[in-house]
């Protein structure tokens, strides 16, 4: 598998939960298309587009579980949430209950609309380590009161790699009239994803991380009873167009002047890679690399695990505590030194080294890693045990 990815050699690769890493077949097909654009550039945007477009929502539809004319394409989950975020109309005292295991870029954009309106944001504080489904859910529920209109939750979370009971907390939501917005950044490709079956009212996910695609390229669903209040962000020719189509929502958001979006189209042979590489064995391959190196890192560390190192909680990444002082000059010695890309990802005070498996790694790759660690210990002050 390795030899199907453009990865450098010389790197051993644990970083794929960051950007992503496109395999050889895939970014020759996102090739063609930028050529076929630049072939004739008025032919393809103002004719060819619009066809390659419906056939890559068709495809991705099927496989996230919901209908093509329910989402559209972005370039990534920021853009998504800053799409809803701008028609929410919060008012001084509105409370979005979160946890503080989200994405950096999430609390920020939260923080800033929060500062327009008045709203709230609440960081609910899920404890480490977690030790059951029904912790998370006591916990993040506690934070709940009148002023809580929306509930903003990542699938799977950046820094800790956790995976969160989204299903029970839109299920509750629903029940108690609230708006839920999902962050499902990691989810497609690693872990399945239904969205009907979860039934969240807007849920954004990648392309480009997990399900192997360009970079630019994620989703963002959203409900049919919201479509019409969502403002686009970006304001073009499909608002009060000329010649609409079948969908407002559509022509307000996917009609935003010139913009690549080659990234979107690959989407049919992303797919088809993936079926056809039996990407489900894989993914469960890794997930086993995945459970049985993760009490091996924490008892090199004399740390614990922040999870039971199982399927309900954990996917193809692992966040091991570790205990530095200088986690920016641990990352890059790891890189210059060792030629490994990992990220040492911090989270209210603590820091974790993420590692990501796909089917590019093996063990090979964590042992390279497990040799490195034992070396900065023994030969640094970089690692406290």
């Amino acid at each position: 598998m390795k030899s199907q990815f453009l990865l450098d050699p010389a790197i051993t690769f644990l970083n794929h939960g960051s950007f992503g890493a496109c395999p050889k077949p895939i970014f020759e097909e996102f090739q063609r298309f930028q050529l076929e654009l630049e072939n004739e550039p008025v032919y393809f945007i103002q004719k060819k587009s619009a066809g390659y477009l419906k056939i890559a929502k068709e495809r991705l539809a099927k496989y996230i579980g919901c209908i093509p004319t329910d989402f559209f394409f972005t370039p990534n989950p920021t853009i998504a949430i800053n799409t809803i975020m701008r028609s929410l109309h919060l008012e001084s005292g509105d409370e979005i209950l979160s946890t503080n295991h989200e994405y950096g870029a999430m609390d920020r954009t939260w923080n800033f609309y929060c500062k327009k309106s008045g709203a709230k944001y609440i960081r609910q504080n899920i404890s480490l380590p977690v030790v059951s489904k029904e912790q998370i859910l006591e916990e993040f529920w506690s934070g709940y009161t009148s002023k809580t209109k929306i509930i903003f939750l990542n699938q799977i979370s950046s820094c800790t790699a956790l995976i969160f009971p989204v299903k029970e907390i839109c299920d509750k939501a629903r029940e108690l009239g609230l708006i839920t917005i999902i962050d499902g950044a990691h989810v497609p490709g690693q872990i399945d994803l239904d969205i009907t079956e979860l039934n969240p009212d807007f849920y954004t996910g990648t392309l480009h991380k997990w399900m192997l695609a360009p970079k630019g390229s994620s989703f963002l669903y959203v409900k049919q009873r919201f479509q019409e209040m969502l403002d686009p962000l970006i304001v073009g020719w499909g608002y009060e167009s000329v010649s609409p189509g079948e969908s407002q929502f559509l022509d307000y958001q996917e009609y935003q002047g010139t913009r690549e979006i080659s990234a979107f189209l690959c989407t049919p042979k992303v797919i088809d890679f993936l079926e056809e590489n039996n990407w489900k064995t894989k993914a469960k391959e890794c997930r086993q690399i995945v459970f049985d190196n993760y009490q091996r890192f924490c008892d090199l560390l004399h740390t614990q695990p922040i999870c039971p190192i199982t399927g309900e909680f954990l996917g193809q990444m692992a966040s091991i505590p570790i205990k530095t002082a200088s986690p920016v000059e641990l990352k890059e010695l790891l890189f210059n030194k060792y030629k490994i890309e990992i990220p040492v990802m911090p989270l209210n005070g603590n820091y974790f080294l993420r590692y990501s498996i796909n089917a590019y790694n093996s063990q090979v790759d964590l042992d390279i890693l497990f040799k490195a660690m034992q070396d900065i210990i023994e030969t640094t002050d970089l690692i406290e045990l």
